[in-house]
């Protein structure tokens, strides 16, 4: 096959974003795009579940499961918080409807081929471009750019790393037990682990529906057997939902670290999503970090403007990640409390926009004052100190990703 202008290794959120921006309609320069799927087994990622906050009339709207004008925080003695964060809602997307709706467009493409294979390894070449290799030091594919999405291996050096960790039930109650309305972000009416935090979350689809969660932001996954008893204890003793179905289950495990994970890893060799930085390192969403960079990116090479690939969250945001990270590892910090109490005292609009990394920075300080400061400051002063150390790898693949 010719030589495409673009590969784009994995067919993840990340790379699904990339091919359909690079794939609309227009565009002054017309690219050839190859994607590279991994073939049916563990390489593949199961069905999951990606959540984001935008206001209404996004371009993956035909295809949401859900949105919620409300979001409420639960604190540890049950009471709760509710806040309008208008102009957004917060989204549901499935990935079988997102590819559903992404694979519309790409058949549509004139440039556009997609072929399964596992890659083994991306490259530049000598003449400028990258290749991608498939087992046995095969070339698959040759490409001016090479964009490969598929997890990191291995964290980077971090001075802080824990995990989001979690195991989500679709319930069907036999009672109406959810509000529509209203997503519960975090219910801290759950058992704290002795490092990190736990919550539940819960996303009603309708009165009867909803997925339900346990999750845990914590050095170390849980066993299912613990997942499992978690979430039956959330489900039974907490929400009281008496008898339920679960029709559907997920599991997942997002790395949360103050490491660098770098964008460009070659000369026209770049990393995107999760591999690329586009994980929150403070809450561990991702969906929307990965929309920016890929319309970024998309809109360089359609205009034949030289390639920038955006770093997903500045300097800024990133500092205040690595201070939160070490602050609740530490103990220092009360996870469950920080966050309560940022969303009783910051307007929902303006919390969203800074845990997006995209407040300004008067508002980062004035949201700084509502956190515990002497702990802060404490952490803050400790951290060009401490080592960067390699972590453990996590003994689970992710399978799904907010």
């Amino acid at each position: 096959m010719p030589d495409p202008d673009v590969v784009i290794v994995g067919a993840g959120a990340a790379g699904l974003s990339l091919a359909y921006h690079l794939c609309a309609p227009g565009g002054a320069v017309p690219l050839s795009v190859l994607l590279v799927d991994a073939p049916p087994g563990p390489l593949r990622p199961p069905p999951r579940t990606w959540c984001y906050w935008e206001p209404p009339g996004g371009p993956y709207d035909s295809a949401l499961a859900a949105s919620w004008p409300r979001l409420r925080i639960r604190a540890a003695d049950g009471a709760p918080t509710v806040t309008d964060p208008s102009p957004f809602r917060y989204k549901m997307l499935r990935s079988d409807a997102f590819e559903a709706l992404v694979g519309k467009r790409l058949s549509d493409a004139p440039g556009f081929r997609r072929i399964e294979a596992t890659v083994t390894a991306v490259r530049d070449t000598p003449d400028g471009g990258a290749e991608v290799l498939t087992e046995g030091g095969r070339v698959l594919a040759r490409g001016r750019w090479v964009f490969d999405s598929r997890p990191p291996r291995r964290l980077p050096p971090a001075r802080t790393t824990l995990l989001q960790h979690f195991m989500g039930w679709f319930v069907r109650t036999e009672r109406p037990a959810f509000d529509p309305a209203t997503a519960d972000l975090m219910d801290f009416r759950t058992p704290q682990p002795p490092r990190g935090l736990s919550f539940g979350y819960v996303l009603p689809l309708d009165p009867h529906t909803a997925l339900v969660e346990y999750t845990e932001f914590s050095p170390a996954p849980l066993t299912a057997d613990a997942y499992r008893r978690a979430l039956h204890h959330y489900t039974q003793e907490v929400l009281k939902l008496g008898e339920f179905h679960v029709t559907a289950q997920e599991r997942g495990i997002i790395p949360m670290t103050d490491g660098h994970l770098p964008c460009r890893v070659g000369r026209s060799v770049y990393r995107i999503g999760t591999a690329g930085g586009a994980t929150r390192p403070s809450t561990g969403y991702t969906f929307a970090a990965v929309q920016r960079q890929s319309r970024a990116v998309a809109d360089d090479l359609r205009a034949g403007h030289g390639l920038r690939v955006p770093v997903p969250y500045g300097a800024w945001p990133r500092a205040m990640d690595a201070v939160l990270l070490r602050a609740m590892d530490s103990g220092r910090v009360a996870g469950a409390d920080f966050f309560t109490r940022l969303f009783r005292e910051v307007p929902g609009e303006r919390l969203l926009r800074f845990l997006d990394g995209r407040s300004r920075l008067h508002e980062d300080l004035l949201i700084g004052l509502r956190t515990p400061v002497v702990p802060m400051l404490r952490t803050v002063l400790e951290l060009p100190f401490r080592a960067r150390t390699e972590p453990s790898p996590p003994t689970a693949p992710e399978e799904s990703t907010p």
